[in-house]
């Protein structure tokens, strides 16, 4: 049987969120006529049981597991070790704590089947918040043009290893996944109808601290790789689309425009706050 399929999943301290993603994927529906895939749990730096809680699912018929347990942490040099391990023509990358859906694996392997470069993802949707902020701000965000019609790929993102040639090592950047989409235009990206649950970030200060993050993680690549913003297809929604969207959800556009105020504010600001990694 040939491989088809590469799940690398980078993972820093993920205990509890470990197992129910791999078992997410060894629940997925078939892959391909001939086709079998792997998984490569990358954990960095753990400092927890997340090697214990990943050695711990068996993988079944059709796929192989393997865990790496690196003393450095970083998710660009993990990134790095299970690509080097890799073996399959196609890449998928998926954070720890994400929950696939049954048929997106084989529906991002035929989106990548053939030899020029494709990059794809899923359809996004929020796991449920416990915080009442993060509710509000997830259920507008959602709503957003680029949520729900691009292709965005936080969370997970793939490609064939045509698309993946594009680059040689992967940069020590903050939005890994953004450098990734931009390498490929808008027709290269494939948006698959199947979803994946992404988790958001607990309470209005970690919402804050991480919109500041993503938005130096864009500053970086504007800085550094200019070249790739002529691939960018996310546009900032006109003042119709938002007063349609407020309308129809008031509380939850308050919520998205506090955070949005709170961003640009000295409010819960932190030092060294550019490499700041997500909490829970």
């Amino acid at each position: 049987m040939r491989l088809l399929l590469s799940v690398l999943i980078p993972a820093h301290n993920e205990a509890g969120y470990i197992g129910a993603c791999l078992s997410a994927l060894f629940a997925s529906d078939p892959l391909p006529a001939g086709a079998t895939g792997e998984v490569l749990v990358i954990a960095n730096g753990c400092a927890d049981t997340t090697v214990a809680e990943a050695r711990a699912v068996t993988a079944p018929q059709g796929w192989t597991c393997r865990v790496i347990d690196r003393a450095e942490g970083g998710k660009i040099g993990a990134l790095a070790d299970g690509e080097a391990r890799a073996t399959g023509s196609v890449l998928v990358y998926l954070d720890a704590d994400v929950i696939v859906s049954p048929p997106l694996l084989a529906q991002i392997c035929a989106a990548l089947n053939g030899d020029r470069p494709r990059y794809a993802s899923g359809a996004p949707q929020l796991s449920p918040a416990r915080s009442w902020v993060s509710r509000l701000y997830g259920r507008f965000w959602a709503k957003l043009p680029f949520v729900r019609e691009g292709v965005p790929g936080f969370g997970l993102f793939a490609m064939n290893r045509a698309g993946r040639a594009r680059w040689e090592q992967w940069p020590d950047i903050i939005a890994d996944d953004i450098f990734a989409r931009l390498r490929f235009d808008p027709a290269e990206r494939i948006r698959v109808q199947a979803s994946y649950q992404w988790p958001l970030i607990e309470g209005f200060r970690n919402l804050v601290r991480v919109r500041r993050r993503q938005n130096a993680g864009v500053a970086e690549i504007a800085e550094r790789f200019p070249a790739l913003l002529t691939n960018e297809d996310v546009h900032r929604p006109g003042l119709a689309v938002i007063l349609r969207l407020a309308l129809r959800d008031p509380a939850g556009f308050m919520t998205y425009a506090a955070v949005a105020l709170a961003v640009k504010s000295p409010l819960f600001r932190t030092r060294n706050e550019a490499r700041w990694t997500r909490g829970r």
